[in-house]
């Protein structure tokens, strides 16, 4: 039988109006940085294959990834990086079953962003 109340029915939020909570919003995050990370990986390979084809490809490779967008790229990958590992070890700790309340995953998702931008910069400043 049709369904004459179709028009009636409330609708489902739509993501411009429902507000994604911070753990959904770090989950997606994680997924996203690993997915980069593997790309990071296809360049550095890219630049190491390029030193076997000679000097004039390495030069080409290289100076790709020594412009501003290739730093800008490359610095991408370094807090995709950081930003992987320290979330990894949040979720190790919940696979423990420990720190699972909903207040301490909020503020253990703000510590693993601010470690993110702490580690990137120093890591910067070191190399």
């Amino acid at each position: 039988m049709a369904d004459v109340n179709r028009g009636n029915r409330p609708l489902s939020p739509h993501l411009q109006i429902y507000r994604l909570p911070l753990a959904a919003i770090s989950s997606i995050l994680n997924r996203i940085t690993g997915i980069g990370m593997t790309f990071a990986a296809m360049l550095i390979i890219w630049w190491f294959a390029a030193g076997a084809f000679g000097p004039a490809y390495f030069e080409f490779v290289d100076g790709l990834l020594t412009s501003i967008l290739g730093h800008l790229v490359l610095i991408g990958s370094l807090a995709a990086l950081w930003y992987h590992m320290l979330n990894s070890i949040r979720h190790l700790i919940w696979d423990t079953g420990r720190m699972m309340g909903v207040a301490i995953v909020e503020k253990t998702t703000y510590v693993v962003f601010a470690g993110t931008v702490v580690m990137t910069a120093l890591t910067i400043i070191i190399i």
